[in-house]
């Protein structure tokens, strides 16, 4: 997938109007929140890119910044420390002096959905975006998608068939964009419900992680 968008989403997106509207309404009552479309956090020379869903409303909505103040940061944060992307401690703010190396979080929807469910027409109008991030990293070896959407769009972002690249946790698929090699590795989202219904342990979770880092490390 071409695409003439750049790799950020403005802040103030106007492309969805259900999303926009959203957004509206949750800062009339938080004014304070950043309540706009979350830019990818990481450096541009990443080697993985991680893949979410979409921002959460009192997690990346409120602090800017993907997977920051809501329960799937803290894992997910924890598991990029243990294999060596981030240096700093996360502490679930956007001044928290985290930094990530090697690797870049984005987000399948910059925008917030409401009830965290964003419809069809909402992740392919976003999906300009994911396409211009994966063409601007110019090192990028692996990504790991964090749930069947993110997947699912990352997988159409390439230009494939979801009937060829089926979703499941652990799948690693061996694809290309713009004539590069890429992993594209799945995992269950780390969300609040997985996690407290054991659908996604911490182990389960390193084991994709360490697929990543397999491909990362290679020459």
């Amino acid at each position: 997938m071409t695409t003439n968008f750049a790799p950020e989403a403005p802040a103030n997106c106007p492309l969805c109007p259900r999303l926009v509207a959203y957004r509206e309404e949750v800062a009339v009552k938080e004014p304070d929140w950043f309540n706009g479309a979350v830019p990818s956090f990481g450096p541009e020379d990443a080697e993985l890119l991680i893949i979410g869903l979409a921002p959460g409303v009192t997690g990346a909505n409120r602090t800017g910044r993907p997977f920051t103040g809501d329960w799937a940061g803290d894992l997910l944060y924890a598991t990029i420390d243990k294999f060596g992307f981030s240096t700093g401690t996360y502490d679930a703010r956007p001044d928290d002096g985290l930094k990530l190396k090697r690797a870049m979080i984005t987000n399948a929807v910059r925008c917030v959905p409401p009830q965290n469910k964003p419809v069809g027409a909402e992740i392919n109008q976003c999906r300009p975006f994911l396409a211009a991030r994966i063409a601007a990293l110019p090192k990028l070896k692996a990504m790991i998608c964090l749930g069947k959407i993110s997947h699912d769009s990352t997988v159409r972002t390439l230009g494939l068939k979801l009937k060829d690249y089926p979703f499941g946790h652990g799948t690693h698929y061996d694809v290309e964009f713009e004539g590069r090699p890429l992993a594209l590795i799945s995992s269950y989202h780390c969300s609040r419900y997985n996690t407290n219904t054991r659908r996604l342990t911490p182990e389960m979770f390193e084991d994709v992680f360490a697929m990543a880092k397999k491909v990362t490390d290679s020459d």
